[in-house]
C-alpha cells in the first residue's frame, strides 16, 4: 500500500513539473524596428510564430487601430505572400504634409500565394510595415490580428489587455510608444542616418587629403630652400676664385 501510494504520489508530482515548466505558447507580437516615438513614423514587425505541428499559417489579417488612424500604412513586398490593403472612409478628416487624408488604412492581410509557402510548423516569420504619423495622444496602439491555419483552424488574437488583469489568452498585439525627444525630432531614419555617416566619411577624406598636401608643400619647400643654399655657395667660390 505504502509502495502505491508512494508512486501515485510521486506520478502526480512529475506531472506538476511538466505543466509548470512547460512554455508559455508564443502570441502574434508586435515591435517597432529601432524607435516608435509620437508624432514620428517608425517600421513595425508583425511578429507571427506557427504553433501548430501538423499545419502551416498561410493567412495574416491585421486590424488597424480606428480610434488613432494612420495616414500612411505601406507594408514590404514578401515573397511567397499576397498583400492586400484595405482602407475605409474617415469619420474626421487627417491632415498629413498640409494635406487633407479622408481614408485611412483599415486592416493589411497577407495570403500565401505557393503549396508549399506559409508559415511551416517550428518557424516563425515577420511581415514589416511602415506606419506613421504615429499619434501624440496615445501611450499605445492596439492592433487585432487574425491567423489562419492550412487546416482552416482560425486564431482570433483580438483579446485586450485589462489593467490589473492577467494576460488574456489570446491577447492582441501592442505597439508601445516613446516620447518624442525635447528638440522636437520624432526618431531619425535609417536614410538619414546614412546620409549622416557619409557626410562623416567625406569631412574625414577632406581632412585627410588636406593634411597630405600641406607635408608634401612642407617637403617640397624644405628641398627648395636646399637647393638654394647650395646654389648661392657654389656662386661664392666661383666669384672668390675669380
Amino acid at each position: 500500500m505504502k509502495a502505491s501510494r508512494l508512486a501515485a504520489t510521486g506520478a502526480v508530482a512529475a506531472t506538476a513539473v511538466v505543466v509548470l515548466s512547460s512554455p508559455a505558447f508564443a502570441h502574434v507580437s508586435v515591435a517597432a524596428e529601432g524607435t516608435a516615438a509620437k508624432g514620428g513614423y517608425a517600421v513595425v514587425d508583425f511578429k507571427v510564430p506557427n504553433e501548430r505541428d501538423n499545419a502551416s499559417t498561410t493567412k495574416l489579417e491585421v486590424a488597424f487601430p480606428a480610434d488613432h488612424p494612420l495616414a500612411s500604412v505601406m507594408p514590404e513586398p514578401m515573397a511567397g505572400w499576397k498583400i492586400q490593403v484595405t482602407k475605409s472612409k474617415l469619420a474626421k478628416p487627417l491632415e498629413l504634409h498640409g494635406e487633407q487624408i479622408t481614408e485611412a488604412v483599415s486592416k493589411v492581410t497577407w495570403t500565401a500565394t505557393g503549396k508549399d509557402s506559409g508559415i511551416q510548423p517550428g518557424y516563425f516569420e515577420k511581415f514589416p510595415v511602415s506606419v506613421g504619423a504615429l499619434p501624440e495622444d496615445a501611450d499605445e496602439l492596439v492592433f487585432k490580428a487574425i491567423q489562419t491555419y492550412s487546416n482552416k483552424e482560425v486564431v482570433r488574437w483580438i483579446e485586450v489587455q485589462e489593467d490589473g488583469a492577467e494576460e488574456p489568452e489570446t491577447p492582441a498585439p501592442v505597439l508601445a510608444l516613446s516620447a518624442a525627444s525635447e528638440d522636437g525630432h520624432h526618431g531619425s531614419s535609417a536614410a538619414e542616418e546614412a546620409d549622416a555617416k557619409t557626410e562623416n566619411a567625406a569631412a574625414t577624406t577632406d581632412g585627410d587629403s588636406s593634411d597630405t598636401t600641406a607635408r608634401v608643400l612642407g617637403v617640397v619647400g624644405i628641398v627648395v630652400g636646399a637647393l638654394g643654399v647650395a646654389y648661392g655657395v657654389l656662386a661664392g667660390r666661383r666669384r672668390s676664385d675669380a
